[in-house]
């Protein structure tokens, strides 16, 4: 089977595989590019395998180029990639690894197109092209790879303990390729995600987290979730995650699989939201329910105060995940400690004053909280959710009006430490904080406007309370 190349494929890569000729070396474009490619998926990565020297080839195909495009060599790996016309090509040469039982790090030797193929996460991308004159655009699939892609089927080229053993990584990208594409993963490979996950101990954490974002980008994560909680792969990086499973019933009284929930907000969400770290809120929005569940005889069981429990234990899930510990991990925080915040305020008579300060608190990602909170009605009662839906548009309304009424959205009071300190004279102090935490009180309760006179005039008001006077 010949590969389908359009004209501007086609001229790159013969270029390529003249510069092959040219030094001797027999060049194939393999990997993703062209399982992409015959999926019908859009690609900008093309990954060139030669029998020789890679990163000498990518030299050669730079000087063909016009401008020549600059060649970064990274040696340690063996590999070489240049830029050419927005498209990303990557070169090495064809070799062959072996593995020892605790490490990810192979012994590399030179090999064959064979070996390379056979070194390949998955069928499907063991698929190569022959850039060679005599068989240029040829298809080399040793492994039913084509057949696969029409079965839809995820399955490694040698045995999944080989294979897995070799990379624990390709278990996560298994899941991945099922998520992302739709595939289903052959029973032989999927019983191997159970039998070597214990091997993922030797993957960084950098790596894991890189794979389960992938998941969680694609638009419905709960397939993935549940293929790692079902493999047991989940419970070894996200235990605050797996706990969340499970129904307890006591005197006729059960509670909700808390871990299902979570992938349908989680699902929910990403129909209305592609913000990856929102989508990590979602994941994360009721991990404090494990430590906080308790059983009442009158009430049933209780979550009391999981939100501000779960919002404690996102840092240290950061920190585990090698997550960036900035203003990322303070965004999912919040949204995990507020997620309740919204909810609540449907469910009673909504004060102007209870509305300021969810727009105070929320600040600048109030929009997102509002899409967390209403992924998080996962009811299946009809009744119920329209209910719940009507509260939701009601408060968007009341938001709406006491926004345009009050100005707070990104809020700051009218009122700073400087003026406090240049009208009363003083320094930094305890002082300075107790007025402007007065003055900005009385404006989220309503109790003054949101402009400079009146609350001057409440600083004022409250300087006189600590013995303060106005020197001005």
């Amino acid at each position: 089977m010949f590969f389908s190349l359009d004209p501007q494929e086609r001229r790159l890569f013969q270029m390529i595989g003249n510069c092959a000729a040219r030094l001797g070396v027999p060049a194939y474009v393999i990997g993703g590019y062209v399982r992409d490619r015959l999926l019908g998926r859009p690609t900008k990565d093309i990954d060139v395998v030669c029998v020789g020297d890679g990163i000498r080839l990518a030299q050669e195909v730079a000087g063909s180029l016009a401008p020549k495009p600059k060649v970064v060599v990274y040696s340690r790996f063996g590999t070489a990639m240049l830029h050419f016309e927005g498209i990303e090509i990557e070169f090495v040469g064809a070799r062959r690894e072996s593995y020892s039982p605790d490490s990810r790090k192979p012994e590399v030797e030179l090999g064959t197109l064979e070996d390379d193929q056979n070194r390949r996460d998955f069928t499907i991308n063991a698929l190569a092209i022959s850039l060679q004159e005599n068989t240029f655009g040829q298809i080399i699939d040793p492994f039913n790879g084509l057949a696969h892609l029409e079965q839809k089927i995820i399955k490694t080229p040698l045995d999944p303990g080989q294979t897995f053993s070799d990379d624990p990584l390709r278990m996560l990208r298994a899941i991945r390729f099922a998520n992302q594409l739709g595939f289903t993963i052959e029973p032989n490979t999927y019983k191997g995600l159970k039998q070597y996950k214990s091997r993922l101990h030797i993957i960084s954490k950098e790596r894991i987290t890189a794979e389960v974002e992938k998941i969680l980008q694609t638009p419905k994560p709960s397939i993935g979730f549940n293929l790692l909680f079902d493999t047991g792969l989940l419970h070894l990086f996200l235990p605050e995650v797996t706990a969340l499973q499970g129904v307890e019933d006591r005197a006729g009284k059960a509670h909700k699989d808390n871990f299902y929930h979570t992938l349908e907000v989680l699902d929910n969400l990403c129909k209305k939201s592609d913000n990856v770290w929102l989508r990590w809120a979602a994941l994360l929005h009721d991990i404090g329910k494990p430590p906080t569940k308790k059983f009442d005889e009158a009430s049933g069981w209780t979550f009391h105060g999981h939100e501000w429990k779960g919002a404690a234990m996102v840092p240290t899930l950061f920190r585990n995940m090698r997550l960036p510990l900035d203003s990322k991990l303070d965004y999912v925080k919040k949204m995990v400690m507020m997620h309740l915040r919204p909810i609540s305020l449907t469910k009673e008579e909504v004060t102007d004053s209870a509305v300021r300060r969810l727009i105070f608190d929320a600040g600048e990602d109030l929009e997102d909280l509002m899409l967390l909170c209403e992924s998080d009605i996962t009811t299946k009662n009809v009744k119920k959710m329209a209910r719940y839906l009507e509260g939701y548009e009601y408060l968007k309304e009341r938001i709406a009006l006491v926004n345009e009424s009050d100005r707070l959205r990104l809020w700051q009071p009218p009122i700073t430490g400087e003026v406090i300190m240049r009208t009363f004279g003083i320094g930094p102090s305890k002082e300075v904080g107790i007025i402007k935490t007065a003055v900005r009180e009385a404006i989220l309760d309503g109790i003054i406007n949101n402009d400079y006179e009146p609350a001057f005039q409440k600083m004022i008001q409250e300087g006189e309370k600590l013995g303060l006077k106005p020197v001005l």
